[in-house]
């Protein structure tokens, strides 16, 4: 028996031994909210959770589906306002999704603040205390084609942006996060800061293994997976990436199939028939060739109706390609040209604010950065935000206020990025570990963070209020 199933089995046993069910007390049916900050449930019950001596009152379902629900929740002692996402544990599916977030520690990935197990009904339920971020990409694109606008393009840059060094970083620890959709890219808009979400899909890939072809939301599943791949590689996440940048340029998901056939038939119709080549190099197992003979539709034809810059029509180009091979790696669509808007130190956001941290780069971001995109991907005005030691820039010096000042002179900076151009030190990089990456989180405390590894049993009171 694994240790994860021994936590989960004497869950139940110390549930059922003890005798010790959870009570509810229901004092009324209905609360309502008018509050942008508050759920987005009108009816819901109040809920308090109490888990290794942390008290979580929730306040309303926020999200729901297949996985479980999210509800918003607050911290009793500090008032810190997390999500709590609520998942059974069906024991004929294995549930790695607390395993892959406790490797997890980026700017750009929602945080996990602590981890416990209820039980209800002879059912075990995992929860995850989750950093909340109030708004998602998702809303924020519907709301702009609601108005039948565009979405700024600052704020596409800044999104596709953050979002290709989450899947950077996390294809750097072997991860495939397989679903990526708007619906999973959390947004602060008050600083334009993203965080990758739900990693209930997402699994550590090894080569030679097999894995199931039927993942990802339809309209942002890579071709290979319709194709029924198995052997698939990270690269399906990029391809997603590419889907979720071409929505937010022409308001409208650009593959939008009605079914997993239909899907296909979606992506010929803009990339045309595949090749034989293109489709072996999908899934070499895959035998029938039998696909009516459609020429490509020019990308600047799929966008003409769009006032869309000719760079990222250049790009999405390069990532939405047939070869899973061919496709750009996320850390080479940061540093491609649509993104140098973002590099220029006098780029603000359309209020004035500054743009949310976006070279940061932790060790590990560093060592897949490599020489030579490290020129492009980090401005010398940004030199003071890249973690040490660096792997990019051995010699740049380590003091006590380099990490939260830019005292050093530009010039130095400059002198160092055009100068430095050795290969990375395999001895800093592999010294880090993900759990040594430092977070810098513009909104949220890290007040539950002692209890993340812990998983404990809970009591649960539920009453209801009206707000």
């Amino acid at each position: 028996m694994s240790s994860k199933d021994q936590i989960l089995e004497k869950d139940k046993k110390e549930t059922d031994d003890n005798g010790n069910k959870k009570t509810t007390t229901t004092t009324s049916s209905s609360s309502s909210s008018s509050s942008s900050s508050k759920p987005r449930s009108n009816k819901f019950d109040k809920v308090i959770i109490k888990s290794n001596g942390v008290c979580y009152i929730t306040e309303g379902v926020i999200g729901n589906g297949s996985f479980g629900v999210v509800t918003q929740a607050i911290v009793a002692d500090t008032k810190e306002v997390v999500a709590i996402k609520k998942v059974l544990q069906d024991q004929r599916y294995k549930n790695r999704e607390l395993q892959i977030m406790k490797m997890l520690n980026h700017i750009n990935i929602v945080s996990l603040k602590n981890s416990f197990y209820t039980s209800d009904n002879d059912e075990v339920y995992l929860n995850l205390v989750l950093e909340y971020v109030p708004d998602t990409v998702y809303r924020v694109s519907r709301h702009y084609s609601m108005s039948k606008q565009p979405v700024p393009n600052i704020f596409v840059k800044l999104y596709i942006y953050q979002l290709c060094r989450s899947i950077n970083y996390i294809h750097s620890l072997g991860i495939c996060h397989r679903d990526i959709k708007p619906q999973n890219l959390l947004l602060d808009t008050s600083t334009s800061t993203l965080k990758l979400c739900d990693f209930g899909s997402a699994k550590i890939l090894i080569k030679g293994e097999t894995n199931v072809s039927y993942i990802c939301s339809r309209h942002y599943r890579a071709p290979e997976l319709i194709f029924g791949s198995t052997n698939y590689t990270t690269t399906i996440d990029v391809w997603s990436l590419g889907c979720v940048l071409a929505e937010l340029l022409l308001g409208q998901p650009l593959f939008p199939g009605e079914n997993g056939i239909d899907q296909l038939v979606e992506i010929i119709k803009v990339l045309g028939t595949p090749t034989k080549e293109q489709i072996h190099a999908m899934n070499p197992y895959y035998t029938s060739f039998k696909f009516p003979e459609i020429k490509a539709n020019p990308w600047p034809r799929v966008f003409k109706a769009k006032d869309v810059p000719a760079e990222s029509i250049d790009l999405i180009s390069k990532i939405l390609l047939y070869d899973p091979s061919s496709r750009l790696k996320p850390v080479e669509i940061c540093a491609h040209p649509f993104f140098d808007e973002l590099r220029d130190p006098k780029t603000c956001l359309p209020d004035g604010k500054p743009l949310p941290p976006l070279f940061n780069f932790t060790i590990a971001e560093q060592t897949s950065i490599g020489p030579k995109l490290a020129k492009t991907l980090i401005p010398s005005h940004a030199m003071n935000q890249i973690e040490l030691p660096s792997p990019l820039f051995p010699n740049l010096a380590i003091s006590s206020s380099n990490q939260s000042s830019s005292s050093n002179s530009n010039a130095n900076v400059s002198s160092n990025l055009n100068s430095h151009s050795a290969s990375p030190s395999t001895t800093s990089s592999s010294s880090s570990t993900p759990n040594s990456i430092p977070v810098q989180s513009p909104s949220t405390t890290n007040t539950t963070s002692s209890t993340t590894n812990n998983t404990t049993t809970t009591t649960t009171t539920t009453t209801t209020s009206n707000h």
